[in-house]
Order: C-alpha cells, then structure tokens, then sequence
C-alpha cells in the first residue's frame, strides 16, 4: 500500500524548489509509484492511458479517458486518497491535451504535454519509502523463489524457449511479469551477454536471466545451472561474483558521500575486473545500476555524475564471457541487503573492500 502522505512531502517540496503548481505523471512506473495502482492497457506502451496529477497542498486528480475512466477509480487508486478522475471522450482528445486543458501553470510532466515543462522522476523516487521497502522485500524474494523452482528442474535437454515460457508461467503465478527473461545455454551464452532465448538445447549449463516487475518495483537476478560445465565456468563465475560484490561495496562507501556518483562505483567496478585477471572486459556489457521503479533508473557509465543515494535498490550484473552475477540489494551508507533472495539457494561467501556477502553459486543438477 502507498504512503499517499509520505509521496505528498516529496511533491510539496519538489513544486516548492522548481516554483510549479502542479506535477503529472503518465508513464506507468511514476503512476505505479504515486498510485500503487496501473494505467495502461498496452504493457508496452511508455505512456499509459492515464496520468495522475499533484496540484499542491493534498489535491491530486487523475485524468484519463471515458474508456479507462470507471475502472481505473474502482480498481487502481487507493481507497484513502480522495482522488477526482476527469475524463475526455477517447475519441476526442489525447492524454496530453487532456492534461494540458486542465493544468494549472507553470507545471511540469514526465510525458510530453504542450506548454509543460519536462521532469524525470527518478530524482523523486529513488530512495525508498519504508512502504517501498516492504513491497520490495516481497517481490524480491517471490521473484527468487520463482526462478529458482524453475531452475532446479532444468535439464541439458531443455530449449531455451522452453526455460523462458515456464520462468513466465511461474512468475505470473505470483502476480509477477517479467519485461526481461533471457535464457542462454552452453552453446550461446559465452556468445551473448544478452542471451535472448532460442530453440537451442541448454547443454552443458544455462544462465537464466529476469527482470520482473509488479506494482511498479522492479527486481534483477541471475541463476547459473550445471549439468557438464566447462571447466572455465567455476573461474569466472567466481570472477563476476568478486566484481559484483565489489560494486556494493563501493555503492554503499558512495551513498554515505554526498558528492558520490555512478561514476565512482563505475571506476571500482572497472578497477575489480583489472584485479581479476579481465581488463577491459567491462567494456563487453553495462554493468547495471541504481533500479526501483523502472528496470535501471540510470545506468553506471565511466563519466556519470548520477547521484548515488542512500536507501536506494541497486542491481549490478557484471559478466565475464559466459558467466555473470546479479541480484538486486537494498543500499544504505552503512549496509547492503539482498533483496531477490530466497534463502534456499546454494551461496558463496564473496568478500571486497570490507564487505562480506552471501552470493548465489551455480547449481549443479
């Protein structure tokens, strides 16, 4: 459930700083955010189909059309928030000009509405409300449990189409959709570091690979499962788990900083694989970033200033060349706390930097 109060504090001081009246918010992760609730019928669609709208001292109102109108106030906003929901006929205006009929101005929005300003709402978002956190533990661990009951039952035989349908299945079983599964068996996946799945047999081992989403919060794992594996699989797994735990650690001395950035964790990172024996192999994949509300609310790059917060979800996936590792952490200044764990699968204990970290190992069926 949504802390309306705890998302009107946000509001009020983000309008006071920029001098607005009034904020809207139509792409589906900032509605989820705001709301708890959806606002779109295409799940692929960046902009939904409604837009939900702040207009200071607690009056918010959400705008749609007559189509979604009904259901979205019965179904998709909070029973405690007294919420207006005003509708144009679909057929005669777009989302934008509704909105922009009924702004008050100067506003801003995170979706393009004429004579509004832009505004990314990963700055507001991206640390995490105590009810955030909750919502987050929960889907973390479902989301580990999901993909590892489907893991434990993988065999060399298994296409990895067939991986990903049953990764869906189970994750939709717990209300859970998945924007990313990718699935790479032996032959592909020292190939592509984005093993998007094929009608090739997993073969000797298989990285399974998610990203999945419900109620807005977004959660990254990986799982490697052996059957014969290469004998340079245990190396670099190893490899990517010291990396990964090395970007923790580094994320979690950024956020106790005011000035630090993905930029800093990004030099660890590159840093981490020099001190493993793999210069340069950063250059082969993105190495994650800071996520919550969307997949990765920004991407760690060698020159990014994007602010490193306290009490943020993080998800790193660094990769050596056929093996990778990724889980999605809770980061404050002083601790790191795995999120998308289970407590059922097989871990190694992974120290950096003063960081000690129980991270998945690959299991052998």
């Amino acid at each position: 459930m949504v802390d309306i109060d705890e998302r009107e504090e946000r509001l009020e001081r983000f309008l006071a700083e920029e001098g607005y009246e009034a904020a809207w918010f139509a792409r589906p992760n900032a509605f989820a955010w705001l709301t708890g609730g959806d606002n779109w019928v295409d799940a692929n669609a960046d902009v939904g189909d409604a837009a939900a709208g702040y207009l200071g001292d607690g009056e918010w109102t959400v705008v749609t059309n007559n189509i979604e109108a009904e259901r979205i106030a019965a179904e998709e906003l909070p029973a405690e928030l007294s919420m207006s929901v005003a509708a144009d006929d679909w057929y005669e205006a777009s989302l934008a000009e509704s909105v922009a009929a009924r702004s008050p101005t100067p506003a801003a929005a995170d979706f393009d509405v004429p004579g509004l300003d832009a505004v990314d709402p990963t700055r507001l978002r991206l640390r995490l409300a105590e009810d955030d956190l909750a919502a987050y533990r929960d889907l973390g661990r479902e989301v580990a449990l999901a993909v590892e009951t489907v893991c434990r039952e993988l065999q060399p035989g298994d296409t990895e189409h067939e991986v990903a349908a049953g990764l869906r299945i189970s994750l939709a079983g717990r209300n859970i959709d998945a924007p990313v599964v990718l699935v790479g068996g032996s032959e592909r996946a020292p190939e592509y570091r984005h093993p998007t799945p094929t009608d090739a047999a997993l073969g000797d081992y298989a990285l399974v690979i998610v990203t999945a989403r419900r109620g807005g919060l977004h959660a990254s794992c990986t799982r490697t499962v052996a059957f014969d594996p290469p004998e340079w699989l245990a190396e670099r797994h190893r490899a990517a788990q010291r990396v990964e735990t090395r970007a923790l650690a580094a994320t979690r001395e950024a956020a106790g900083r005011e000035d630090g950035t993905a930029g800093d964790v990004f030099a660890a990172i590159r840093d981490a694989y020099a001190e493993e024996g793999y210069e340069g192999e950063w250059r082969e994949h993105h190495q994650g970033g800071a996520t919550g509300y969307a997949g990765r609310e920004w991407f760690a790059t060698p020159e990014s200033d994007a602010p490193v917060a306290s009490e943020a979800a993080y998800a790193w996936n660094p990769t050596v060349q056929g093996a990778k590792s990724e889980d999605t952490a809770y980061v404050t200044d002083d601790s790191v706390e795995a999120l998308t764990d289970s407590g059922r699968w097989p871990t190694d204990t992974v120290e950096s930097d003063g960081l000690t970290l129980q991270r998945p190992a690959i299991l052998e069926n």
